[in-house]
């Protein structure tokens, strides 16, 4: 596996520092604890450590790459920050996964006004293959007329319905995704994803708007047509910064607030 050497020269960011690996690309000039962080999200990318799985101490890495543990641990500390890792008191650092709770709320920022945030239900309305439109296209770096899976469905709160969604995804990745395989997976969308189909989405992009309700989505969601809705169009990636999935959804927000805590 990449190694690093010169263990003395943790925060090295001259062409003198240490060199990468072969097939490594890093940054020439980047400091020593980014190139660790480099190594580190290849061996997640390539999938050494799954999601869920226990990743080797800081100490073993530190052996790994010919480093120091404080350099490792300022690498991880980014991916933790980035909701690559996750850190568990006592127990080590672990690949983070959809199927954590946590997870699930980190990209469903829809929150009820009162109570507790909880899972909706959802209800699949159609699953299709179908050829990208341009625009579809072009936010998930495809060639118009590409392959892509679309879905759309419908999701409640205590039997309320509150989201109308729908989603593209690249055709090449999610081969043989259809309406039965997501009613059959318990569990979050993202994790079907990520433990059918090998990926997982790391980052998104959200634009927000306010939108009047069309016929069809003020069907669906019990409301007057040109009723006030919040719509959400979010681009999200895996790993290299490849965008996966164009999901564009609209929130009834008669009972609900979208919540985003900056930091």
């Amino acid at each position: 596996m990449n190694s690093l050497p010169a263990p003395g020269a943790d925060d090295a960011s001259s062409p003198t520092g240490p060199a990468p690996s072969a097939g490594a690309s890093l940054p020439t000039f980047s400091p020593l604890y980014q190139q660790i962080k480099a190594l580190l999200t290849q061996s997640l990318q390539s999938g050494e450590w799954k999601p869920g799985e226990l990743m080797p101490s800081e100490v073993e890495l530190a052996g790994r790459f010919k480093v120091s543990q404080g350099t490792v641990r300022k690498a991880i500390d980014e991916l933790s920050a980035e909701n690559l890792v996750l850190r568990r008191q006592g127990k080590g650092t672990f690949v983070a996964t959809h199927h954590e709770e946590r997870a699930h709320f980190r990209f469903l920022k829809l929150m009820p006004d009162a109570g507790v945030p909880h899972h909706p239900d959802n209800t699949i309305i159609d699953v299709k293959r179908l050829r990208a439109p341009p625009d579809v296209a072009a936010l998930l770096n495809l060639k118009s007329g590409d392959a892509v899976v679309y879905i759309k469905r419908l999701m409640s709160f205590d039997g309320a319905p509150t989201i109308l969604e729908e989603l593209w995804l690249p055709g090449a990745i999610f081969k043989g995704l259809t309406a039965e395989r997501i009613d059959q997976y318990k569990g979050p969308m993202y994790g079907l994803f990520e433990s059918e189909f090998g990926t997982r989405m790391i980052r998104a992009s959200e634009k927000l708007r306010a939108v009047g309700a069309s016929d069809d989505a003020a069907t669906l969601l019990g409301v007057a047509p040109g009723s006030p809705l919040l719509q959400a169009e979010r681009v999200s990636f895996t790993y290299g910064d490849k965008a996966v999935e164009l999901r564009r959804g609209q929130y009834l927000t008669v009972h609900h607030h979208y919540q985003n805590d900056l930091s």
